[in-house]
């Protein structure tokens, strides 16, 4: 097989791979927000370190790879990432300085072709055919150029995967982590997908793996041998039909350079389970300002507001409601949410997470709003938009709603 894996930096050699049918870079940084600690804390550099709440009941949001070795990985919640690896540095995460670089790095995909389809704050796909081929060259260059540019910028490392579709793509950028570049040739596509486990295809969750292994199936080529009719009946017409075409690596869909949001959310973890139903709207009111305010910077009104409540236990019940006209007023979002959680019938229950999300999103631009008889044109989404630019302005405890500021008040005092 003329498939090769590239470590390193600089431009990728060109003898025996053929990246002519390969179009596509799955392009996704390393540990992303572990690494860009690290920039602040080399003293850190080659032992574990996990982003995330030193306290409390959070998540891990990214764990470098020596801690990885220990099994820790993201969205493991803390308390088990501390016990698989108990002498890790954890360093409570800093969003601000992970947009500003994963701003950074996206201008610099876009600096190379304008089909960019970001899928995370740290991961994206590119299409680099066309005008950027002829540009700056075959897409393995292309691939090592970006990886040196964002070394040289941001002093921090991304692997690469170069393929003829998106989902070989990111299969490939995954399979040569960390600091990588790997191209399949498009004709080495088969070659390269059937050794894979079948939870590498897309859509084989814990279920489906554990029901496919029950078939005997445990590769994505046994998948692959086993009639699309047979994989319909056993899991449903749109999943068998799904995981049919991807075992043989068919993926037609293109890179759409501007991805609409689907929806916007936040979600809390309690330090500690909470039954007070006051503790909680004063949570669902953060929550639902959070998410107001994020609409409004992305230009965004939605009519759909859903809550996620998760019990002790951890069974999660999600409630929504769809509004008769579009909104990004925090006010209106947390009415609808309260409603929710009083009609959830969980006012003494014990929670630990609680979360609001607004979805049916549409540009602000197009949303007309109508009065009221004798509602007046200005009101909360005024106050809401001074409330946006003094936060800009003084940090994000400048202007805060009567109610928060006495849940922080009552926080000082215990």
């Amino acid at each position: 097989m003329s498939r090769k894996q590239i470590t390193g930096i600089g431009p990728a050699p060109r003898t025996g791979v053929d990246d002519s049918g390969c179009p596509i870079l799955h392009v996704d940084m390393d540990a992303f927000y572990a690494s860009v600690e690290l920039l602040e804390r080399p003293e850190l550099k080659g032992r574990p370190m996990i982003v995330g709440s030193p306290a409390g009941r959070g998540v891990v949001l990214s764990a470098t790879y020596e801690a990885r070795a220990f099994g820790v990985h993201s969205a493991m919640p803390m308390s088990r990432a501390r016990r698989l690896c108990p002498q890790a540095t954890i360093i409570p995460p800093s969003h601000g300085k992970y947009s500003e670089v994963s701003k950074g790095v996206m201008e610099i995909f876009h600096a190379i072709t304008p089909l960019v389809e970001p899928i995370a704050s740290d991961e994206a796909f590119l299409d680099v055919g066309g005008g950027a081929r002829r540009r700056l060259g075959p897409p393995a260059t292309v691939a090592a150029m970006i990886r040196e540019q964002v070394s040289e910028r941001y002093g921090i490392t991304c692997s690469v995967g170069v393929a003829s579709s998106k989902f070989i793509a990111k299969l490939a950028s995954k399979q040569c982590k960390p600091d990588g570049l790997l191209v399949v040739p498009a004709d080495e596509v088969v070659d390269f997908l059937h050794p894979l486990p079948v939870s590498a295809l897309w859509g084989v969750g814990e279920r489906t793996e554990q029901s496919l292994v029950r078939l005997g199936i445990r590769t994505v080529g046994d998948l692959a041998r086993v009639p699309p009719t047979t994989l319909q009946r056993e899991l449903g017409q749109a999943v068998g039909g799904h995981l049919a075409a991807l075992a043989w690596g068919r993926d037609e869909r293109p890179v759409t350079a501007h991805v609409p949001d689907k929806s916007i959310g936040n979600e809390e973890t309690f330090a500690a389970d909470v039954d007070d139903p006051d503790v909680i709207k004063r949570e669902l009111l953060r929550l639902s300002e959070r998410v107001a305010a994020r609409m409004r910077k992305a230009g965004h009104v939605g009519r759909t507001v859903s809550v996620k409540l998760r019990r002790a236990d951890f069974t999660t019940i999600s409630r929504s409601r769809t509004l008769r006209e579009p909104t990004d007023v925090a006010q209106v979002i947390y009415a609808t949410a309260c409603e929710l959680f009083d009609a959830a019938g969980l006012q003494r229950v014990r929670l630990r997470l609680v979360g609001v999300r607004m979805e049916n999103l549409r540009p602000a631009g197009e949303a007309t709003r109508q009065l009221s008889l004798g509602e007046k044109e200005t009101g909360w989404r005024e106050a809401e938009q001074a409330m946006d630019r003094a936060i800009h302005r003084f940090g994000p405890d400048a202007v805060l709603p009567a109610s928060l500021v006495r849940g922080k008040l009552d926080e000082i005092e215990t």
